[in-house]
This record gives C-alpha cells, structure tokens and sequence, in this order.
C-alpha cells in the first residue's frame, strides 16, 4: 500500500533532485526519495550492527572461534528465526 507525503523543498533542492532522477535512471521524484530512505535505512542498521558488534568484542574474556562455536551460533539464529515467524 502506498501512501502520499508532501515534501518542501528549496528551489536549490528540487532541481539537485531533478537531476539527480535523470541522471540516475530514475522515472520520478518519488523513486528516488524511496531509494534515499532505503538507503539510509541499510546504513543505520549497519551502524547498529557494528556498535553490537565493538560491544560484544568488549563484553569479556575472548573465545576461542572453533566451528563448532560457529555451529552454536547459527543454530541460534535459525531458532530466532523460526521462533519470529
């Protein structure tokens, strides 16, 4: 389901976007804002996923890093996932 939101911009503004949808292959305005927040979305997630990540590494004594750990890992995620659906 789609829905419309009016967006304000400087005269400056619209014509970067403009140019932007040409240049870029885009066929309007609206696909090329859709695929910034797109954008920005992936890259906050990635941002999360890096400072989990730096947490984890400083939450304690390291592991050794054996297949069988990246077993138990991966089991847990799979249960998440199931777990969520």
């Amino acid at each position: 389901m789609m829905t419309n939101m009016n967006v304000s911009l400087p005269d400056t503004l619209k014509e970067y976007v403009e140019e932007q949808v040409i240049s870029g292959g885009y066929g309007t305005s609206s696909e090329y804002l859709r695929e910034l927040i797109r954008e920005d979305k992936k890259r906050k997630a990635q941002e999360r996923l890096e400072a989990l990540l730096l947490e984890g590494f400083e939450s304690g004594d390291p592991l050794p890093v054996t297949p069988e750990l990246w077993k138990e890992i991966w089991g847990r995620v799979d249960a998440r996932k199931k777990a969520s659906m």
